[in-house]
């Protein structure tokens, strides 16, 4: 969700889950109204309705995402509050209902793909670290990763696919981040099934990285770049007296070329409550403040 653990190192892993919790958007935005769809969406659409013209529009859906354009709005930096809130509860709506990305198809990825870049627009460009990293700090909820719908643990990174050998269910996804010391810990509440009559298995997963902020003075833009530590382990419930269980991080030369323990993202919307991320991978993650 940027979401990473050993088998994954920009964010957090990923399952299949039988719940469906709706993300609640921020308490300032209770009241606001909830427009229209992405009209890039209704234009693919209506293109397709052209049975010869349906496979070369539809043939662009899985291509990746091209950069996100801070200059193609009507606002751009001067978006009053009113205008920005109302995308943000557009953006928080085109993802409600997806189960954080678990659930989503093509047609929900466009959507909250198209929503995420109007805010994105509209807050003026990609946020400069170098003087909003203190807006960083604090204890973010996940509440969509477009890598979630590769249902894979590690998203689009390599990781054990879901529904398969030991079912497991996915729960809050939280994202820690101390600017003073440059940690950024992914939290993931886990529910691991047990073969009958044994009850399930609850317990917590703490994915530890350090971070540090890289410049591109060519694009003019900076990014985080994490390095996943190690994984912490500690059951819940009728088994939250074991001890923790630690797992450290895999030498660099036993590691597949694919997953290096690193991994890069940029912050494309950051305000109070709400913040948008874009991935090395192109994976978009959503988060509101918990």
């Amino acid at each position: 969700m940027a979401m990473a653990a050993p088998w994954s190192s920009s964010c957090c892993p990923a399952t299949a889950s039988t719940s469906d919790p709706r993300p609640l958007g921020p308490g300032s935005l209770k009241g606001a109204a909830w427009p229209v769809g992405g009209a890039g969406w209704r234009k693919c659409r209506e293109q397709g309705r052209n049975s010869r013209r349906r496979l070369s529009v539809c043939a662009t859906a899985t291509a990746p995402p091209p950069p996100v354009d801070y200059a193609d709005t009507s606002a751009g930096a001067g978006a009053d509050a009113d205008y920005v809130a109302s995308l943000k509860v557009k953006l928080l709506g085109a993802v409600s209902g997806l189960n954080r990305g678990l659930a989503a198809g093509q047609e929900d990825l466009d959507r909250a793909d198209a929503a995420a870049r109007e805010l994105e627009a509209a807050g003026g460009g990609p946020v400069d670290l170098g003087r909003d990293l203190d807006r960083l700090q604090g204890r973010w909820r996940l509440v969509y990763s477009s890598a979630f719908s590769s249902r894979t643990l590690g998203g689009s990174r390599p990781g054990p696919p879901t529904g398969r050998l030991l079912p497991i269910t996915l729960g809050q996804v939280f994202q820690r981040i101390d600017v003073v010391s440059r940690d950024l810990d992914n939290i993931v509440e886990l529910e691991l099934g047990a073969p009958w009559p044994l009850p399930p298995v609850e317990a917590t997963a703490t994915l530890a990285h350090k971070f540090e902020v890289v410049d591109d003075d060519a694009a003019g833009t900076s990014g985080i770049k994490i390095n996943f530590e190690k994984t912490t382990v500690k059951t819940k419930g009728s088994l939250s007296q074991l001890p923790p269980l630690e797992v450290p991080r895999i030498p660099d030369n036993l590691r597949p070329p694919s997953n290096t323990g690193s991994g890069e993202f940029e912050v494309t919307y950051l305000d109070g409550d709400t913040r948008v991320t874009r991935g090395d991978r192109g994976e978009l993650r959503v988060f509101v403040i918990a």
